[in-house]
């Protein structure tokens, strides 16, 4: 339940990988992100 836990989004992120807890960034997440910004 730590950095070695590759089920947990600590361990994703020390491991540099995406899935479930830690999912990759959409290219529409980001565009919804960028007009949000410019409105």
């Amino acid at each position: 339940m730590g950095r070695g836990d590759i089920k947990t989004k600590k361990g994703k992120i020390s491991n540099g990988s995406f899935g479930k807890s830690r999912p990759a960034k959409t290219k529409k997440a980001t565009a919804a992100k960028a007009a949000a910004k410019k409105a």
